[in-house]
């Protein structure tokens, strides 16, 4: 996801961290968002891990996590999204509203994120892709974990990709973003051809316990969390004919409800950049099938009712707390984008 400029680098060199620099938090946040009636802000999170991971310095272990919910509590009216789209369809959002979001339906979501939710009395939406779940693994998913068991080296030359060094962190780093950035955009039939023909070619054993099981899944639902559509095997619905793209979207929605019982209300685009990974077509679709809202990986906060099916949705990055209080403000102040 690409990162807006950041405006406000003099305020943090030159604002302590701690309780002072908590307050100044707080006070640049009413600075950059008046009357705290900016409008929507949507987190996005992927996984809570058990600990820190070298290999993604920026991922969120339970430490972390607990943290961010604590300040977000203090800062901004946390509300589930489905009751945040019914505030904006009604012009009744409370001031500085916020939601929470998972993509895609790690198995970690349950094991880390749940707990502490629950002890913080917050809610989430978890928007999972249903062909991963008991047992199975995303492709970007292997192309990380290849990279952390490769000896030395992953020689893809074999299938046009390239050698890339493995024997140090940063090289590992360096190894997975040449890697996925060959990927990610080709026919999706060929990036798993080509995802596999990777695996045969580096030859390690892969871990299959990533993504949630269904009972995990019917465990957040039980506790009260939102389950939402996000495809069955997480295309770019963009590089799909359309039929394709409808079925997944569509088929995905039924597993989810076969599961829970419950109607499967909301819906994240896979990746989610506008115009780029969806058009306006598949957005049509999403309301075709029922769907009351849906959320992209735009920037920005919401603003209004004025297109439900294309809610802006940001993850904030840094770790120090006031650091992480202005990325919120700021992206109170970025003009979303649409398909």
């Amino acid at each position: 996801m690409d990162r807006p400029v950041d405006a406000s680098q003099t305020y943090l060199r030159a604002a302590p961290e701690g309780s002072s620099g908590s307050l100044l938090g707080k006070a640049l946040m009413r600075m950059l968002s008046p009357g705290g009636q900016q409008g929507l802000s949507i987190l996005i999170y992927h996984r809570v891990l058990d600990h820190p991971d070298p290999l993604f310095p920026g991922e969120v272990d339970r430490a972390e996590f607990d943290r961010q919910l604590r300040l977000l509590k203090s800062i901004f009216n946390v509300i589930p999204l489905p009751d945040a789209v019914r505030h904006l369809h009604e012009g009744t959002l409370p001031p500085r509203a916020a939601c929470i979001t998972f993509d895609d339906g790690y198995a970690d979501n349950a094991q880390n994120a749940l707990p502490l939710l629950l002890a913080h009395g917050l809610h989430a939406t978890f928007f999972v892709a249903t062909g991963f779940l008991d047992g199975g693994r995303m492709w970007n998913d292997t192309v990380i974990e290849l990279a952390r068991r490769a000896q030395g080296e992953i020689d893809a030359r074999g299938i046009k990709l390239g050698l890339h060094p493995a024997g140090t962190v940063k090289e590992r780093q360096a190894a997975i973003g040449a890697l996925i950035g060959q990927l990610k955009y080709l026919p999706l039939t060929e990036r798993l051809e080509q995802v596999a023909r990777l695996a045969d070619a580096v030859g390690c054993a892969l871990p299959n316990d990533l993504m949630m099981s269904s009972n995990q899944v019917r465990q957040l639902h039980r506790c009260g969390m939102e389950i939402g559509g996000h495809t069955v095997r997480h295309p770019i619905l963009a590089r799909l004919d359309l039929d394709a793209a409808r079925a997944e979207i569509a088929n995905g929605k039924r597993a989810l409800e076969d599961l829970t019982g419950a109607p499967v209300r909301l819906f994240a685009y896979p990746n989610g950049k506008p115009g780029t990974d969806y058009r306006a077509e598949h957005v049509q679709m999403v309301r075709e099938l029922g769907f009351e809202a849906a959320v992209s990986t735009a920037w920005g906060a919401q603003r209004g009712a004025t297109d439900l099916y294309q809610l802006p949705r940001f993850t904030p990055w840094d770790r120090g707390r006031l650091r992480f209080t202005l990325r919120l403000a700021q992206n109170l102040r970025v003009p979303a984008e649409r398909a």
